[in-house]
């Protein structure tokens, strides 16, 4: 049987889906950029402001249960 899903259609919406999938799976993503530029929208409409980010080095989204953290260097 094939489970059907829904597209996530925000970012909140993304990050949860994400966090579920990873979350008591002992998982990690790892990211890595070097001068990548981002222009972040304030809203969905067609005239939202933007905000610039430069985002330099590494992004880590680690998922623990319970409050079983690890601690996070770097």
């Amino acid at each position: 049987m094939i489970e059907h899903t829904e597209d996530t259609t925000t970012w909140p919406e993304l990050g949860i889906a994400l966090y579920d999938k990873l979350t008591g799976r002992d998982a990690e993503i790892t990211y890595e950029f070097e001068n990548l530029e981002v222009s972040v929208p304030s809203s969905a409409s067609s005239e939202a402001s933007h905000a610039n980010w430069k985002l330099n080095g590494t992004l880590r989204v680690r998922t623990s249960e319970n409050g079983d953290e690890e601690s996070v260097n770097g």
